[in-house]
């Protein structure tokens, strides 16, 4: 029996889910342009362009929704325009799951969290993330979140940024990030598509928190090139959005993936994970 999967915002971790799934899944993924809606079909995956396209039918057919649309100052813009859709046919769906962030959980000085951490923003982007799964908590559908640390892969890492000089190393003290490779997103969505527990949060990050500067500092030395010079933070020059990345510090824990979804990470930290996308792109094999 075809199970088909009604994916919103059908961006780059939902592409890499979809790769997982057998072809006996039918894929149907929004997006807003149509170039992307043409990539989108050349992967087998049926676009619509929305909003403007009429997504009822899609609806009809939907066993499963995955959500990656993140909200805006609107709210969450899935359910801004299809909520009553969605909640008349909450006993249609097997199984949905909403991509959130590990921004939800704020600062915490460089300290553990895991998914019983309270939730305590400390940005706006993260406060209207807490907004946006409460709100799709409200419609009592059979709902899993997943809270994605900082996400990287093919075409995302940092190499070209070291190979074209612009990499830079800001150092800020006690800082350390949380990180997932999109086949490890891949991996642990499809694995809870396999074995649905409605209600359930998980948090998608690799084992291996680090300050951002040491990932930068492997990734020149895989490459072979010059450490990038030391920039402290509170003197470089950055953006206010690049910046706002460094109010939070805190190390996620991800015990629940492989107690409960017995997922085994491709990426355990983001040294295999760096080297494997240089192996990718160079068509070799990786540097150890």
């Amino acid at each position: 029996m075809t199970q088909t999967l009604l994916s919103f915002g059908h961006g780059y971790s939902a592409r890499a889910l979809t790769k997982l799934l057998s072809d006996d899944w039918r894929i149907i993924g929004t997006t807003r342009s149509e170039d992307k809606a043409n990539a989108l079909m050349a992967e087998g995956t049926e676009p619509r362009i929305w909003p403007g396209a009429d997504l009822t039918p899609a609806l009809n057919a939907a066993t499963h929704l995955l959500i990656s649309a993140g909200p805006n100052e609107d709210g969450d813009p899935v359910l801004g325009q299809l909520r009553g859709e969605i909640a008349a046919r909450r006993d249609q769906f097997e199984w949905v799951g909403y991509l959130s962030t590990t921004g939800v959980y704020g600062d915490h000085q460089g300290g553990w969290v895991d998914e019983d951490t309270p939730l305590t923003p400390s940005t706006k982007r993260g406060q209207m993330r807490v907004e946006a799964e409460a709100a799709w908590r409200a419609l009592d559908l059979p709902l899993h979140i997943f809270r994605l640390a900082g996400i990287y892969g093919p075409g995302r890492g940092p190499f070209a940024k070291v190979r074209n000089g612009t990499a830079r190393r800001i150092i800020k003290d006690d800082q350390v990030f949380s990180r997932i490779h999109v086949d490890d997103i891949a991996q642990v969505v499809a694995a809870s598509i396999a074995h649905p527990n409605p209600g359930a949060v998980y948090n998608l990050c690799d084992d291996d928190p680090a300050p951002p500067q040491d990932v930068i500092a492997y990734a020149a030395e895989l490459l072979n090139l010059p450490v990038p010079p030391a920039q402290n933070f509170e003197d470089a020059d950055m953006t206010p959005m690049a910046r706002s990345f460094y109010a939070e510090s805190k190390k996620v824990r991800n015990d629940r993936i492989k107690d409960e979804l017995g997922v085994k990470l491709l990426y355990p930290d983001y040294r295999a994970g760096l080297k494997s996308l240089l192996a990718v792109e160079t068509g070799g094999a990786s540097q150890s």
